[in-house]
């Protein structure tokens, strides 16, 4: 049996606006948009991919997470080399960063619809 991880998927209310977002930070490609559904890939790559499929009721987790709220079920962790440089960049492509950080070399932000994301230096 062969098995490839595909894509990650964030479900959004606003699946290309989100993916817009992560083309810019990530400097991937668009490989396929809807209205409903959009994926990036890494120039070069085809797989694995981030996609970003429409959740009209998606509900963004509280971080840090407390008992009896919307839990974290993943986040995306982007390795840097320059962690104060890309968090401003983050932050000017529509990113807000967490005020819990639990690490000196990561930095917990927040997409522009909420999801989770570090930033982190190779080592950390």
């Amino acid at each position: 049996m062969t098995t490839l991880l595909a894509a990650f998927v964030l479900g959004t209310p606003d699946p290309p606006a989100l993916a817009d977002f992560y083309r810019a930070l990530l400097g991937w490609e668009e490989a396929e948009r809807e209205a409903a559904w959009v994926r990036l890939r890494s120039p070069g790559e085809e797989r694995p991919g981030l996609s970003f499929q429409l959740e009209t009721d998606h509900v963004r987790p509280v971080w840090p997470q407390t008992p009896g709220s919307q839990q974290m079920q993943a986040h995306l962790d982007i390795q840097v080399d320059d962690l104060e440089g890309e968090t401003r960049r983050a932050c000017a492509l529509g990113a807000t960063v967490e005020e819990h950080q639990p690490q000196k070399d990561v930095r917990v932000l927040r997409d522009p619809h909420g999801h989770l994301f570090c930033l982190f230096l190779p080592g950390a």
